[in-house]
Order: C-alpha cells, then structure tokens, then sequence
C-alpha cells in the first residue's frame, strides 16, 4: 500500500476497533469506502477515483486475524471484529425461522449439502442438481444473508471466479476459534445495540436480517 493507503487503513481499523464493525460502503454509516474516499461513495466504489486505494484497504482488511466478512448490515459487506464472533456465531448457527423460512428448493437443497460436507466450492456446482448458474448464485445470495452459511470468493486455475461456501462450524475450526457462544437472542441484541447507536449517530436507516429499520 502506499503511504497514504497506510494512513486510510489505520483509520479504518480504528473505526473497526471502536464499533466493533464497519460496512464496506455505505452514503450514512461509516464505511471503509467513505473512510478512504474522504466523502461518501454512492453506487459501486469500483469505478470512483479512489477505487484502487479503497481496494487495496480493503484487501488488507479482509486479511486480518480478526477481521470476518459477512453480508449483515443491509445485506451489505460487514467487517466483524473478533470481540463480535461469538455474537455472528450464535446467530448463524441457530437456524431460526427468520433463516430457513421460504427457502427456495435450490438453497435448501444447497444448504443441506454443506451442512453434510462441511466445504463447497461454487465451480463445482455448476450443474448442481441440474438447476442454472444464475439460480445457484441467487440461492448462495440468500445463504450468505441469511447468515446460514459462511463465504469467501477464490479464484479458479483457470483465473475464473468461484465461492467457497462453509458452515460456521467448519469456519470457527479452520481459524481457531473456540470461544463459548452466548443464547441467538443475545447475539442478536449484540448487533442491534450497535447498530441503534449508529443509526442515531449517523441518521442512518440500516436494518439486520432479522428485523427491518431499527431506532
């Protein structure tokens, strides 16, 4: 990184550090894009002039010991702080009605297949129970914001893009974490503490998975 990307980083983790989380973007809340555009980005970040900067941070966080990833806030990328891992771990592995109610056939049938091996890689599925790519990426859409499965995107021999696709079980192992799990319900009250307290601070409207707009 450059030595300006060095400085937006350190912002970014302190902003991590302090909420505990941080939305990739977002025009209200604290974002890491914002954080490194020095305004709000509106739209993808990809094409704005601080995109390269903004993933370059964003590649060295999603690196981070004790940082995760997950679609939460909004159905948006969330980096979690690791203070915050027993609350994100209670949630998705409860499998509450709010997760599993309507799924499609292709996400539960998805879904009971992790749960069964543990590990799924996306380029391997591409004739999944004979359903379309674009259903199999919709299902994982779903799974990914519903909290019910853990993602991480890879790139393919061949340089094409796939997802890796675990349980949470199969995560906290492969990273180490062993830490007791508190009640779903007070994960959850975890995460709409905080995101009370941003939505006030910031006059955000953000929602969680499980409930809408919260203030």
């Amino acid at each position: 990184m450059t030595p300006q990307e060095m400085i937006a980083y350190q912002e970014v983790w302190q902003t991590v550090e302090h909420f505990g989380l941080l939305l990739e973007t977002d025009t209200q809340l604290p974002s890491l894009a914002s954080i490194v555009a020095g305004v709000p980005v509106r739209g993808s970040w990809w094409g704005h002039a601080h995109g390269h900067a903004i993933y370059h941070v964003a590649a060295e966080l999603y690196e981070h010991p004790n940082v995760v990833v997950v679609k939460l806030i909004a159905g948006k990328l969330t980096y979690i702080h690791r203070r915050l891992w027993p609350a994100l771990l209670s949630i998705g592995t409860a499998q509450e009605p709010w997760q599993l109610h309507d799924l499609s056939d292709i996400a539960r049938t998805l879904l009971d297949r992790v749960s069964k091996e543990h590990v799924l890689r996306t380029d391997h599925l591409r004739t999944f129970e004979g359903f379309k790519a674009k259903s199999l990426s919709d299902a994982i859409r779903t799974l990914e914001k519903r909290l019910l499965v853990y993602t991480e995107s890879m790139h393919t021999n061949t340089g094409a893009h796939a997802k890796v696709l675990e349980t949470w079980p199969e995560w906290a192992n492969r990273v180490g974490f062993s830490e007791k799990l508190p009640k779903p319900e007070q994960g959850k009250k975890v995460f709409e503490d905080i995101l009370i307290g941003l939505n006030n601070e910031f006059a955000g409207q953000a929602q969680l998975p499980w409930i809408t707009y919260i203030r």
